[in-house]
């Protein structure tokens, strides 16, 4: 699994240029203890979850990207991309919710692309964690925009 879960990180970043720097001259290297890892807000999240960021945003690529831990029930308030995410599961199932009440459960491997402008919401099922990584971009240096957090009733889909 860890080597199908790398093996997909690294095509994610070539394909996407991640590794280009601002100038587009060098190679850039993050390395793991270079960025940022934090509990997620109490006011943008239900539930403990953990932000480990990989890369940020640059001159030259307007996305940023970083694993996202969900434990059981945990879940993002609404929110939306002015630019798109894209979420691919790393670890355990993971649910994404929109405002019409479409649910989409997703498993290691697989991939959701959230459009610009969707308000939406993703997270851990309830009785187990999940792992996801997250690609984000970034318009008019916005990434996310949060709203209300996601009720009870909303996350299970009633």
């Amino acid at each position: 699994m860890r080597k199908i879960t790398m093996m997909l990180v690294l095509s994610l970043f070539a394909a996407t240029g991640a590794f280009a720097a601002d100038d587009g001259r060098s190679q850039v290297l993050y390395s793991a203890d270079s960025q940022k890892a934090f509990k997620g807000a109490e006011n943008l999240f239900t539930g403990d979850v953990w932000v480990e960021m990989l890369f940020p945003s640059n001159n030259t690529a307007q996305y940023s990207g970083a694993y996202v831990t969900f434990q059981p029930g945990a879940r993002t308030a609404w929110h939306l991309h002015p630019a798109g995410q894209h979420m691919v599961v790393i670890e355990g199932v993971a649910l994404t919710g929109t405002r019409d009440g479409k649910i989409i459960r997703f498993n290691p491997g697989e991939t959701v692309w959230c459009p610009s402008g969707i308000d939406h919401w993703h997270g851990a099922t309830p009785d187990a964690s999940m792992k996801h990584l997250v690609v984000t971009g970034s318009r008019d240096g916005e990434a996310v925009v949060w709203k209300e957090k996601v009720t009870d009733e909303q996350y299970l889909g009633k």
